[in-house]
């Protein structure tokens, strides 16, 4: 089956968004990232300020809250805010998924459209060297050590993807590509996943 949606998963500092973009604007396809934010708060009633702060880091290991509002909002007969927010989140997924070919980055994208075979799923990674250094190149510093920015963002979103979906995020058998950026540099993986997404 010919695919028709891509998604993207990445590291923090893997320049995976980069890498998305430009696939998107070589296929000439609808790019969704940040741009998925609006229709989410329109579907869950959350502002959208909330859903940045909330959407891919809410469930961090550290946080208490989080994880009681979400094992107990069921007991009470309502969904919690963190719930209703990823329903809304699968919702709009599914819907862009079905309105036609386009690419999806980040949340959970590749395990909510798991069932469909028009999908093609993509993993992007790099060793911590060159994350560091393209992190402090595009983020700049901010006083706090590298290797803590990459352990907490890398953390929660783990957390996150196991949280939703029961499985480990980044297993290379989740996805059909799994690229090092490191080695194989941006420009490469854009053309890789261009040429798988358009095999038959």
């Amino acid at each position: 089956m010919s695919k028709r949606i891509i998604t993207v998963s990445r590291q923090f500092g893997s320049g995976g968004h980069t890498i998305a973009k430009a696939v998107a604007a070589r296929l000439g396809i609808p790019f969704y990232d940040n741009e998925l934010i609006t229709e989410v708060a329109r579907k869950s009633g959350l502002s959208e300020e909330f859903i940045r702060e909330n959407e891919e880091y809410a469930s961090h290991s550290n946080s208490f809250l989080y994880q009681l509002a979400m094992s107990t909002a069921g007991s009470y007969g309502y969904p919690s805010v963190y719930q209703k927010l990823y329903e809304a989140q699968t919702k709009v997924v599914e819907e862009l998924a079905e309105k036609g070919p386009c690419l999806i980055v980040g949340r959970c994208a590749d395990y909510i459209l798991r069932e469909r075979g028009d999908c093609l799923h993509v993993f992007i990674h790099a060793d911590n060297a060159q994350r560091a250094a393209r992190i402090l190149e595009r983020y700049g510093d901010t006083g706090k050590s590298i290797e803590q920015r990459i352990k907490e963002k890398d953390s929660r979103r783990r957390n996150y993807y196991r949280f939703h979906t029961d499985r480990e995020w980044g297993i290379c058998a989740n996805y059909g590509l799994a690229l090092d950026s490191g080695i194989l540099g941006e420009e490469l993986c854009v053309e890789l996943i261009t040429q798988a997404f358009k095999a038959e």
